[in-house]
């Protein structure tokens, strides 16, 4: 069985992991730094993603964490982190697409997509479009998306992505995962051997992605009684980043195992279209990869 004892020197590379500072996005961005990747901690806020930059230094000894902001929700957030890495570094070896939210009462984000797609979605597919020419001038680049076994809940209507009627809190979160999945397979299509896209599944984990209004404390309290760690949380994505075994297009659970996959995130025409969509809303086009 694979542990991160197995993770290669990564001395010389460098990664982003966007939700870097708490769940399984801190365990992630502490290992990749205890095995000599210079991390970028990416976060929505300022004093906790410095704080986790700061532990992760602490708890790795030699290791290199830096803050710097990235708020999903607003595309000009994520076009200047974007601009700030392009000037900042020569190029980029893993980018680490793990923040997210999930289940909450419906809101929008700064652009006016509906928050959960706007974050998990459009928000990653923005920022990685903008960071791929520092991904392609790196040999072995890798892209892992987290996504979740929620997404064979979710159905994408392209008449209603605002989600402005019937509007659930579970199914538009799997939704947004479905969005996730298709989006890392439809980036390995297009990508070839220019570098690898990984999605995961971290499994039921304890982290604070749900937002579920006052009893947000208590339930996040006895979900840590009842699941696995951030630590385990984090496994398929430290695999996924940095084993030899793996390979583009694959989708990766808890203990390493391959977990189902609906129809709907399998579909090609579907990826393709919400592609184009995603393109279009946010502004990013993919202009270093072959269009299809």
């Amino acid at each position: 069985m694979w542990t991160v004892d197995a993770m290669p020197d990564l001395a010389g590379r460098t990664a982003v992991v966007t939700g870097a500072n708490a769940g399984i996005g801190f365990p992630t961005a502490l290992e990749l730094a205890r095995h000599g990747a210079r991390v970028i901690v990416a976060s929505r806020d300022q004093d906790k993603g410095r704080a986790a930059a700061a532990r992760i230094l602490d708890q790795a000894p030699g290791g290199h964490a830096e803050f710097e902001r990235l708020d999903l929700a607003d595309l000009g957030s994520v076009r200047a982190f974007a601009d700030t890495m392009r000037s900042r570094l020569d190029g980029l070896d893993l980018l680490i697409n793990n923040a997210g939210i999930g289940m909450i009462p419906r809101q929008t984000t700064a652009d006016g997509f509906e928050m959960q797609l706007g974050t998990n979605h459009f928000g990653h597919f923005a920022l990685t479009g903008l960071l791929m020419p520092l991904l392609l001038v790196r040999p072995g680049a890798r892209v892992v998306t987290v996504a979740s076994d929620a997404h064979k809940f979710g159905r994408l209507d392209f008449g209603d992505l605002e989600l402005r009627e019937g509007y659930g809190r579970m199914s538009a979160y799997g939704r947004s995962k479905l969005a996730n999945l298709l989006f890392a397979f439809e980036l390995q299509r297009r990508a070839g051997s220019r570098l690898l896209s990984v999605a995961t599944h971290p499994g039921v984990t304890a982290t604070n992605i749900m937002k579920l209004g006052p009893l947000t404390g208590v339930l996040n309290a006895l979900l840590r009684v009842a699941v696995q760690p951030a630590e385990a949380g984090a496994v398929p994505s430290l695999y996924a980043a940095t084993s030899p075994d793996i390979r583009g297009g694959e989708f990766v659970g808890p203990k390493l195992k391959k977990p189902a996959i609906s129809a709907a995130a399998r579909d090609e025409a579907l990826a393709r279209r919400l592609w184009t969509v995603s393109e279009e809303l946010t502004g990013v086009e993919f202009r270093d990869l072959v269009s299809r």
